[in-house]
């Protein structure tokens, strides 16, 4: 049966609970343990898909199908454990899963409400899985006192009363803000949220403590007195010059050691830290430095493209050079030359997106990267705003571009050489999918077969495999029709569906290293095994004769 932690924030958001989730996962894999890491949102969303990447970050995207929060990006690139469709959550599922089951009369008349009826659909939630790994850690999004997550924390405090002792703990992240005109450290804000969570009957047994200066002993014991807990379960966790130093300095802080301790394990077993110790000599070892112009629609919050930025940083370690992504908004392209904003550059990606907006800059920065020999790794919209510069300006295919930017105006101003999937193969069954279809879910999402052309920079690139399995998220696909005339010209649709019917990678043959890909390579991009696609971009940017 598994041990359960569950990791929870107060005082303010965006303390970094996901990250020290994913931290803490890492550190007791080190020991030998296995682990599972869960994200339970309370938004009233059924999901992330459909929310704004300005609003919320990035989709991240697991084997399965599911769209999550970004956090679970985090837990697989510090674990390397596959997320599933059984590790993330939403208020919005949970009220939509109780309502579906009151519809169809199982629970036999009886009023519906939140206590039984929501905290047990929680309560099962977490249950999913429980004989399958040492621990489960359970992040709750949000902060204590959010009136939309109480009743994930009443769940919570029925799943710890229910389960034997010793076999669940509270983690709390909390901050220690510090008042530069008195130069201290206080404390009052940690105490008032722990009392909050006494007061809705969790304790915390370790209490990580943010602070941007060092956590004096006398406050460390204040802590401890006033919030119940032990000197050495209060974890100072300061800034970081980089997310991958965490694993090594919260073992440093001891928490993974309280971890154990509050179980009760003992004696807990040596960690071989070994791995992360390669990642930060790789990063702060770099010789070089590779410039990478991002061109895409969400440059304004960097979380919007996390798993592409983390990615990067990757493929940089694994050819020890230290990657410096600038993020610049393709609109500048519809009314500059690209040559002023990218000349300087060693390498450009254009990201996914939806939507018009933007895309007529994305396409000037293909040609860019084309016509000036310039890496370039195009990810889902990319690779198709790279076909359609092709289909323009190589082909000669009148007024190229996508039924998706038709459908937003509601006329027909493209050839669309880029159209919506209407039906395709998942598994053993045929999904079908219709243009005024609900946007949530109704992609193709999850894990797909590619099959590569032998003897393609993308078989090169994935170690001469002729066949892998990326991740996707996107509802329009480049229409095969156009295939000979794009190849007569140079782009070769080196990657298949196995069907033979979806375009999964185009490369321009013409080129030192031109790649577009209907998937997301990133999404399965750890630092201790970068995505093939980024470690060989990179590699690529490395060689031009720009490196700096």
């Amino acid at each position: 049966m598994a041990r359960y932690i569950f990791i929870t924030g107060g005082v303010v958001s965006s303390l970094g609970k996901g990250l020290a989730s994913a931290a803490l996962g890492a550190l007791l894999q080190a020991r030998g343990f296995t682990v599972r890491l869960r994200k339970l949102d309370p938004y009233l969303n059924v999901d992330p898909g459909t929310m704004s990447p300005f609003e919320h970050g990035e989709v991240f995207v697991t084997d399965d199908g599911a769209e999550t929060d970004l956090d679970l990006g985090h837990y697989e690139r510090f674990t390397g454990v596959h997320a599933r469709q059984t590790d993330s959550i939403s208020a919005g599922r949970i009220y939509s899963n109780v309502l579906e089951k009151e519809r169809r009369g199982d629970y036999l008349g009886k009023t519906i409400q939140v206590i039984p009826h929501v905290t047990n659909e929680i309560k099962d939630f977490l249950r999913i899985g429980e004989g399958e790994t040492d621990f489960m850690l359970c992040e709750i999004g949000g902060t204590v006192g959010d009136i939309e997550g109480l009743p994930f924390f009443e769940a919570i405090r029925q799943f710890i009363h229910e389960r034997p002792r010793g076999q669940s703990i509270l983690m709390h992240l909390t901050l220690l803000p510090y008042l530069r005109a008195s130069g201290e450290l206080k404390t009052k804000p940690t105490q008032h949220s722990v009392k909050e969570l006494q007061s809705i009957g969790l304790a915390p047994d370790v209490l990580v403590c943010r602070s941007e200066h060092p956590i004096p002993d006398r406050e460390r014991e204040k802590i401890a007195l006033f919030c119940n807990v032990r000197k050495d379960a209060v974890i100072p966790a300061y800034d970081l010059g980089t997310i991958y130093e965490a694993p090594l300095a919260y073992h440093r802080a001891g928490l993974d050691q309280a971890v154990l301790d509050a179980f009760g394990i003992a004696p807990a077993p040596r960690p071989n830290l070994s791995r992360w110790e390669d990642v930060m000599d790789r990063l702060t070892n770099a010789e070089g430095e590779v410039r990478v112009a991002v061109v895409g629609k969400y440059t304004r919050l960097e979380d919007a493209y996390k798993s592409i930025a983390e990615a990067l940083t990757h493929g940089g370690m694994a050819n020890r050079v230290r990657v410096r992504a600038d993020w610049v908004d393709s609109e500048i392209f519809e009314r500059e030359d690209p040559a002023a904003h990218l000349d300087e550059f060693h390498a450009i990606l254009v990201p996914g997106g939806f939507g018009e907006r933007g895309t007529e800059g994305m396409i000037n920065a293909a040609r860019f990267a084309r016509e000036r020999k310039v890496p370039y790794l195009g990810i889902c919209l990319g690779m198709q705003m790279a076909v359609i510069e092709a289909s323009r300006n190589l082909a000669r295919i009148s007024n190229a571009g996508s039924e998706e930017f038709d459908h937003e105006s509601g006329g027909r101003r493209f050839t669309p050489v880029v159209y919506h999937l209407k039906e395709w193969v998942q598994g053993n069954h045929t999904v079908a999918r219709r243009i005024d279809d609900d946007k949530g879910g109704t992609m193709r999402l999850g894990a797909y077969t590619a099959v590569l052309a032998e003897g393609s920079l993308a078989s090169r690139v994935y170690g001469g495999a002729l066949a892998i399995e990326e991740r996707h998220r996107h509802r329009y696909e480049v229409d095969i029709r156009y295939r000979q005339q794009l190849e007569e010209k140079g782009l070769w649709f080196s990657g298949m569906s196995p069907d033979g019917r979806l375009p999964e990678i185009v490369e321009v043959r013409d080129h030192p290293w031109f790649i577009g890909v209907q998937f997301h390579p990133e999404l399965k991009s750890k630092p201790f095994d970068p995505a093939p696609l980024f470690r060989d971009f990179v590699r690529a940017a490395k060689e031009v004769e720009r490196l700096v």
